[in-house]
C-alpha cells in the first residue's frame, strides 16, 4: 500500500444558527489542527451568492491562515479564474508567495462557483467559453515569468517574487484534465462535486501531460467529501447533512436552510431519494476501518498518493474529530 497524504478542503459553511464570523473562525481553528495532525494541504474555495458559504475570497483569507501556521500548504481550491482578471490573480498570489514562500498552492477553476448571473457581475467580460479560459491561463504563465508585454513594452505583475506558486487545475471531468497535462499543472479530480468522475481522467491526464519548469512529473489529488465517525448511527447522522445540502442545492436553494433539528428529524420524498442516490460517489462515510478503506481504494483506482478531504457538517466538534480520526488512521506526523 502507497503511504497516502492526505489534505482537507475547507468551504467556511456556515452551520444553521450560525454566522459568517463562526464560520471563518472555525476555518481557521481547523487548519491549525490540520497542521498539528500532519495534513499536507489546506485549501480554502471560492463561491458566491450563497448564505450557506462564508468562502468568497480565498486569496484574502489564505493571508489568515497562513500566518496562523507554519508549514502546511496553503491553497485556493479554487479561484474560479473566469470571474477574474488574470494579472489581478497573479499579484494576488504573487504577494502571498511574497509573504509565505515556497508554502503557496494556486488551485485554478473554470465553474463559476455561483449562477452564471452573478459570475457576469463578478467579471462583466465573462464570455464563459474554454477559448477565453485557455487564453487567461497563458496570460498568468508570462505574468508569473515577467513575459508579459504589449505593444507599449512590458507588463510586470507585482510585486515580482523569487518564486511561483504551485499550480492546480480543478476538474470534475476530462476536459479540464488535458488543460492541465497541456500547462504541466498538477490537477485536482474534484469527485465531491461529480461522484462519477473516473480513473480515466487521471490516465488521460498522465498520457497528455507535458512536463512544465515547476512540474517535472503529473502530480493527481483527489478531492471527495468524507466523514468519519467512531459509530454507524453517528457517522449517518452527520452524512444526512451532506445529503440534505445536497438535496437543497439541486432544488435551486441556494439560502434557506433550516436549523440542525429539523435536518435531523426531516424525511426524505421519493424525489429527493433518488437525488441522494445519484450523488453518492460524491461522498464517504462510516466508521474508521470502513473509511479508511474506502479511501486506500479510491487512491489505488486513480493511481494517487494524496486525498483532498472535504467535510460539511452541522456539528464542529464532530467535524474535528473526523480529521483526528483520519489523521490517527493512516498515521500522519503528529506536530508536537
Amino acid at each position: 500500500m502507497r503511504k497516502l497524504k492526505l489534505s482537507i478542503l475547507d468551504q467556511s459553511v456556515i452551520r444553521p444558527g450560525g454566522n459568517a464570523k463562526d464560520a471563518i473562525n472555525e476555518t481557521v481553528a481547523t487548519v491549525k489542527l490540520a497542521e498539528e495532525l500532519g495534513y499536507s494541504r489546506f485549501w480554502v474555495s471560492e463561491h458566491h451568492n450563497s448564505a450557506l458559504i462564508a468562502g468568497s475570497t480565498p486569496e484574502v483569507l489564505m493571508v489568515k491562515l497562513a500566518d496562523a501556521t507554519n508549514a502546511i500548504r496553503i491553497g485556493s481550491g479554487g479561484i474560479m479564474l473566469p470571474n477574474h482578471s488574470a494579472l489581478k490573480v497573479v499579484e494576488n498570489f504573487r504577494m502571498l508567495e511574497v509573504l509565505f514562500p515556497n508554502r503557496i498552492d494556486l488551485g485554478i477553476g473554470r465553474a463559476p462557483g455561483t449562477d452564471r448571473i452573478t459570475s457576469s457581475i463578478l467579471n462583466p467580460s465573462n464570455d464563459f467559453s474554454e477559448a477565453s479560459y485557455l487564453q487567461q491561463l497563458e496570460y498568468m504563465q508570462h505574468f508569473f515569468k515577467d513575459t508579459a508585454a504589449t505593444k507599449y513594452g512590458s507588463l510586470l505583475a507585482t510585486p515580482r517574487a523569487t518564486t511561483i506558486p504551485s499550480q492546480w487545475i480543478l476538474s470534475s471531468s476530462g476536459s479540464s484534465s488535458l488543460i492541465a497535462a497541456k500547462f504541466g499543472m498538477g490537477l485536482s479530480i474534484a469527485k465531491f462535486i461529480n461522484g462519477l468522475v473516473i480513473p480515466q481522467v487521471a490516465e488521460t491526464y498522465r498520457k497528455n501531460f507535458k512536463p512544465s519548469a515547476e512540474n517535472t512529473v503529473p502530480q493527481v489529488i483527489v478531492a471527495v467529501q468524507v466523514v468519519c465517525a467512531e459509530t454507524e448511527e453517528k457517522a449517518n447522522q452527520m452524512r444526512k447533512f451532506i445529503d440534505f445540502v445536497f438535496v437543497q442545492f439541486e432544488k435551486g436553494n441556494f439560502n434557506d436552510f433550516k436549523d440542525g433539528n429539523f435536518i435531523k428529524n426531516y424525511g426524505f420524498s421519493p424525489f429527493e431519494q433518488q437525488i441522494i442516490e445519484r450523488n453518492k460517489g460524491r461522498i464517504i462515510s462510516g466508521t474508521t476501518d470502513d473509511v479508511k478503506e474506502q479511501l486506500i481504494k479510491l487512491s489505488n483506482d486513480f493511481e494517487t498518493d494524496e486525498i483532498m478531504i472535504t467535510s460539511m457538517s452541522v456539528d464542529y466538534e464532530a467535524r474535528r474529530k473526523s480529521f483526528e480520526l483520519l489523521a490517527n488512521a493512516f498515521e500522519l506526523k503528529h506536530i508536537t
